[in-house]
């Protein structure tokens, strides 16, 4: 049974970018705070740290959490199959980006709404310790390092698919989540020449432009042996556990097992190979929700199914078939040591070419 009180009730918070002289001003509905005029490139920013503090300063435990959405009659997305799963909090804005509101809202409830995505609970702890109060970074890997790098990466996918234009392309976006989790606890992020060629990314200085642009980080400086960076996203800067289980992360992410690319793959397929190997379950058969595919993606849901044709195409992926009930992706690997296609039941449909 799920408690229901004010405190639980209070978990929602908005905050308002209004346009003023010299800048656009934060205006939060929950603290009546107001800013001094914010820079272009830090104002979003500076609205997801606000709406992070009041979460961090209103702790609640997961079973006591209401999902907000259904306490407003599910006002806040089209009609679906109703609520269900674990409440989460919810990060979204409007189609301006000039409002974003952070709630407790159930998963479905959180699926169904528009430009909204899950702030994962390592995005919001506390805030950072001196270094002799800090756990070293030095442990050693865990048995279940791959599971859990596999989460690090779908939370900071799910993150970033908010925190970046619709528009940012493949190549870009796995550039920034390199970039994220490899961050350190000022926003500074180093990336070597060697790193960026095994990516296929070296001298690609556009993409660092396009992140740019979309005043994600600002560039320090580009040479041709390390490439220094500045996160502008505050949200990052308190990143939980410490930098080495991130560096796994990353490293996974380059190598996503079980699913595999050849290395000179077109970022397109990476990206997409990457958001199913994060979604990965010890099941057959796995299940992605088809826009959560294509919005961790930047793509519409008739690109993320070609897509899906072509790693099929690869040899990456036996079979797909797009479950329209539930709207799933439901697919399955090859030499993964599962079960044949063969023994699949009908419906199960073969996409891709003819077999």
């Amino acid at each position: 049974m799920r408690l229901v009180g004010a405190h639980a009730a209070a978990r929602i918070w908005t905050v308002e970018l209004r346009p003023r002289a010299g800048g656009p001003s934060l205006v939060c509905a929950h603290c009546t705070a107001h800013t001094a005029p914010l820079s272009a490139t830090s104002a979003r920013s500076a609205a997801l740290a606000h709406l992070a503090c009041h979460a961090r300063a209103d702790v609640l435990p997961r079973h006591l959490r209401t999902c907000q959405c259904r306490e407003r009659g599910c006002s806040w997305h089209p009609r679906h199959r109703g609520c269900a799963g674990p409440v989460l909090l919810a990060l979204t804005r409007d189609r301006s980006g000039r409002t974003w509101r952070l709630a407790d809202t159930c998963a479905a409830c959180a699926a169904a709404t528009s430009h909204t995505a899950v702030v994962p609970d390592t995005l919001l702890g506390t805030r950072r310790q001196c270094p002799s109060a800090r756990h070293p970074d030095s442990a050693p890997v865990r048995p279940r390092a791959q599971s859990d790098s596999r989460l690090r990466v779908r939370e900071m996918l799910t993150y970033l698919a908010a925190a970046l234009p619709r528009f940012a392309s493949p190549a870009a976006r796995l550039l920034a989540l390199q970039c994220a989790l490899r961050a350190n606890n000022r926003g500074q992020v180093h990336m070597p020449a060697g790193l960026l060629r095994s990516m296929r990314l070296h001298g690609r200085r556009e993409l660092w432009e396009e992140l740019a642009h979309a005043d994600w980080l600002r560039m320090s400086g580009l040479r041709s042996s390390v490439s220094e960076v500045q996160l502008l996203d505050d949200a990052l800067l308190d990143q939980t556990p410490g930098r080495s289980a991130r560096r796994r992360a990353a490293h996974w992410a380059l190598h996503p097992a079980p699913v595999r690319l050849p290395a000179a793959a077109p970022p397109t397929l990476r990206l997409v190979a990457l958001v199913l190997a994060a979604h990965m379950s010890s099941a057959a058969r796995q299940r992605t929700d088809m826009d959560v595919l294509a919005w961790l993606c930047g793509h519409s849901r008739h690109q993320a199914a070609e897509l899906l044709d072509r790693l099929v195409v690869t040899g990456v992926l036996a079979a797909w078939q797009h479950d329209r009930d539930a709207d799933e992706v439901v697919w399955q690997l090859t030499r993964t040591g599962w079960r044949s296609i063969a023994t699949l039941p009908p419906p199960f449909t073969v996409h891709g070419p003819a077999w």
